[in-house]
């Protein structure tokens, strides 16, 4: 969350998936919340992309998009 611009962004985040684990949800939405103050939609985009990859089922990553609905909501 203390990342000042797009490079540290992505790095942070390849770092994050490249773990054999998913991230809790609170790591997604800082995640996403640093995306969007770096201005960059395509890496939250990807953020989401990431979830999906990680989890074991459609039910699990459609947990994550419904936790993280109000944020959705709120960032546009």
């Amino acid at each position: 969350t203390n990342a000042e611009d797009l490079f540290e962004v992505q790095r942070g985040l390849n770092n994050c998936f490249a773990q054999d684990l998913v991230p809790s949800a609170s790591v997604v939405e800082a995640a996403i919340r640093v995306a969007r103050r770096v201005n960059d939609y395509a890496t939250a985009v990807r953020v989401f992309e990431g979830i999906k990859e990680k989890v074991a089922n459609k039910a699990q990553y459609q947990a994550y998009v419904d936790e993280l609905r109000p944020l959705r909501e709120e960032l546009g």
